[in-house]
């Protein structure tokens, strides 16, 4: 190509003049999957699922990062009083993995729960005192106790939670249910992310944006993230001097360089980049209405705790994914830190449990009244669990916990769930599974089943393998489902 022909390709009224105002409509209408139009290969999957009838349209995803105590506040043992200070039987540990922080101990001394425990609502689920106001709501919970994981160090287990694997560059659960259904509202991303500090540990373990990255899906599929300090979402504004037509008409052009650079080269990376812009352009007057809460009854603000108006608190996340369902978001994950207890556990998980108990169960409970628990999946859990023996010292009253992966305890409420159930039991020791075990590959996969994905035909062909969430594995938690 002389160049000539490169100044006339890049003259601004050849472009106009070749449609280049039709192109960035067609990647427009392309982006909101509209009949007629013609979608880029990962776009074409959302034809192909749901692959059954769904019984979620979306999913709020409450984890907790670094492992909430099941004995302590799901799993009552009470016999476990009796053994105070004695050391974990062998029968029970069976020689199975610990984590350098406590296999260097002498001993490992039972450390009982300083919580009472009672039973709640017409199913008799099992809370803690620790929790007051989850427990009211007893019958919308199924509690799987039976959970288990390979993983015992944080940072491979939420990766495993989130990716179904431990070592990190696979896709996260929100962006193969991205991937898989797409979207059913073209003003705010598919997948969105918010993350809080725990009072209870606010140094707790720390966080990394390839937990909700999209791996080696196209990357228009990974997680958005709502900051949790300052402006949620940077540079919604225009610059001064810039209007909104300018910049649609900016856009326009952008789009079309982009189209005929994917037309020459085919990498659909410049696809995402075109519905990047569209969507950043788009989220300029949603995303402003979205966090705009004013309009919020008073009754509701209140009913999720004096926290709800702080900005980047987890009662401030609950509330904006409320919104966020209302809007039809398809994934809303909430990452909460500062639930990795090894010492110091009980005052620690009190104010875990003041950041989260009242918000929590107001979430579901706004949900519910407004009609959208019925086709919302609410799920509750960290990436592993904790031991019935204390790290560090032990007294009456303090004690800490270390890594627990061989059985810790899920909640899930909401569409296709059967609420009331309590799903699994623990040995005595709350340290092995003794009924119904539950691998994370079986959770994601249940989870996917309930929004309409058979999680063995969610797959994507890379560097010749087709990979998914559960790999190899996973089987349905059929009794759970309602």
């Amino acid at each position: 190509m002389n160049p000539l022909q490169v100044r006339d390709i890049l003259n601004r009224r050849i472009f106009l003049k070749n449609g280049s105002t039709a192109i960035g409509g067609a990647a427009l209408a392309a982006l909101m999957n509209q009949p007629g139009q013609q979608l880029s290969a990962a776009d074409a999957n959302v034809q192909k699922f749901p692959t059954h009838e769904a019984k979620a349209k979306r999913i709020i995803y409450l984890f907790q990062s670094g492992a909430p105590s099941q004995m302590d506040l799901f799993d009552p043992k009470p016999q476990m009083k009796s053994h105070h200070g004695e050391d974990l039987p062998e029968s029970i540990r069976q020689g199975q993995r610990l984590t350098t922080m406590t296999s260097g101990q002498a001993k490992f001394p039972v450390a009982p729960s300083v919580f009472d425990f009672a039973q709640h609502g017409k199913s008799g689920m099992w809370f803690s005192n620790a929790l007051t106001h989850m427990p009211t709501i007893a019958d919308k919970f199924c509690m799987i106790r039976s959970m288990h994981t390979e993983a015992i160090n944080h940072d491979p287990a939420i990766t495993f939670c989130q990716t179904g694997s431990q070592l990190a560059g696979r896709p996260s659960i929100g962006s193969w249910v991205s991937y898989g259904l797409g979207s059913e509202n073209a003003n705010l991303p598919s997948y969105v992310v918010l993350t809080s500090f725990g009072s209870g540990r606010p140094d707790d373990q720390p966080l990394y944006d390839r937990l909700w990255g999209s791996g080696f899906l196209p990357s228009k599929h990974q997680g958005v993230k709502f900051r949790n300090q300052g402006d949620a979402v940077l540079f919604l504004s225009n610059p001064p001097g810039i209007s909104a037509q300018v910049r649609r008409s900016t856009l326009d052009r952008l789009g079309a360089l982009n189209q005929q650079r994917f037309e020459t080269v085919g990498d659909p990376e410049i696809q995402t980049r075109i519905a990047q812009y569209e969507m950043a352009f788009r989220m300029q007057t949603s995303v402003p209405e979205l966090l705009d809460v004013s309009g919020e009854p008073k009754h509701v603000l209140e009913s999720y705790g004096p926290d709800v108006m702080r900005p980047g608190s987890y009662a401030a996340n609950c509330l904006l994914a409320r919104r966020l369902a209302e809007r039809d978001v398809r994934f809303v994950q909430l990452f909460h830190m500062g639930w990795d207890h090894h010492g110091g556990l009980p005052n620690a998980l009190r104010g875990q449990v003041k950041d989260t108990d009242q918000a929590t169960t107001a979430l579901i409970n706004d949900l519910d009244q407004r009609g959208l628990l019925k086709d919302t999946l609410i799920v509750w859990g960290g990436e592993f669990g904790r031991t019935i023996y204390s790290q560090g010292s032990l007294s009456e009253t303090d004690y800490g916990r270390d890594h627990h992966p061989r059985c810790f305890t899920v909640l899930m409420a909401g569409a296709g769930i059967r609420a009331g159930l309590t799903h699994g039991e623990t040995d005595e020791y709350c340290y092995n599974i003794v009924r119904d075990p539950v691998h994370v590959h079986d959770l994601n996969a249940t989870i996917l089943h309930l929004l309409g994905v058979d999680h063995k035909q969610l797959t994507f062909k890379y560097q010749g393998r087709d990979f998914r969430l559960t790999d190899i594995h996973g089987e349905l938690v059929r009794p759970v489902l309602s």
